[in-house]
């Protein structure tokens, strides 16, 4: 089983070039940062950790994309990803074209977390409906895959339309390792099992009870195999990580505090002598 990190890389944290080579070099195998374009100042959602006040690293986000690509350029092994990607929020011309072109720099090393969002605010100025979400990520997805895989590719759909169309570089195999992110539930499984190489399963709980659920869904859609499930944004437990191993998770990904550099590194080797216990 793999063991990766996340971090909510900020303009105040420790920079993702020397977090991505100080976690290879402490043998973490993934690396995901999360994504927020803005946060707008007048909000009708409220914070989906419970707190009175949004934190305030939602607001500093730093691109991910940048981020994975700052990162590649001085790693060798290390899995990068979006963890995760509002998908919705991104003209998928241009981010198919993004994406490949990361994996091709990276050596195929890019993963995307697709995610559809909670805060109708940002949305909402991206011209995404809260409503709708989902079914715009997917088509999102799917178009991306079409240009990803075919050398003229063309889309027609609700929320996408382009005509046969080049778009190079392509991901090795015509594909990019995608894990869709949320909790459990048949529309959330029915998107893995079309389109992704597994589920990320936010914070890990009601993980064994919901695979079952998820491999019915997987086979049901004539998908081989089992689907990745990968818990992300874990508490470095050995327990727990034995927990997840023992179940079935191809990987699991712990929740880094977004500190400075000092901090941030102590607290990459206090995890790494915790999950090589």
């Amino acid at each position: 089983m793999r063991i990766g990190i996340t971090v909510f890389l900020t303009d105040r944290t420790i920079d993702p070039v020397t977090l991505a080579v100080e976690a290879e070099a402490r043998g973490f195998q993934s690396l995901y940062f999360p994504e927020h374009t803005h946060i707008p100042v007048s909000r009708v959602t409220a914070p989906p950790t419970g707190d009175p006040e949004l934190k305030d690293e939602y607001r500093r986000t730093m691109d991910p994309l940048i981020a994975i690509g700052a990162a590649a350029s001085v790693t060798k092994k290390l899995v990068l990803g979006t963890g995760v990607s509002l998908v919705a929020q991104h003209d998928p011309l241009v981010m198919a074209k993004q994406l490949a072109t990361l994996d091709a720099l990276s050596g195929g090393r890019v993963t995307l977390g697709v995610g559809f969002g909670w805060n109708q605010d940002e949305m909402a100025d991206h011209g995404v409906q809260y409503a709708t979400r989902r079914a715009q990520a997917r088509e999102h997805v799917l178009a991306m895959m079409e240009l990803w895989s075919k050398d003229e590719a063309a889309f027609t759909g609700t929320y996408v339309n382009f005509p046969p169309s080049w778009s190079w570089p392509k991901p090795g195999g015509g594909k990019i390792r995608m894990l869709v992110g949320g909790g459990a539930g048949p529309k959330l499984f029915a998107q893995v099992a079309e389109y992704a190489d597994g589920w990320f399963p936010i914070g890990g709980a009601g993980v064994r009870e919901a695979i079952p659920r998820l491999q019915a869904v997987w086979d049901e859609s004539g998908r081989t195999g089992v689907p990745e499930v990968v818990p992300f944004g874990v508490l470095p437990d050995p327990g727990k990580l034995d927990y997840y191993r023992t179940i079935g998770c191809s990987e699991v990904v712990l929740r880094v505090e977004g500190l400075g550099r000092d901090a941030a590194l102590r607290q990459l080797d206090q995890m790494a002598f915790t999950t090589s216990s």
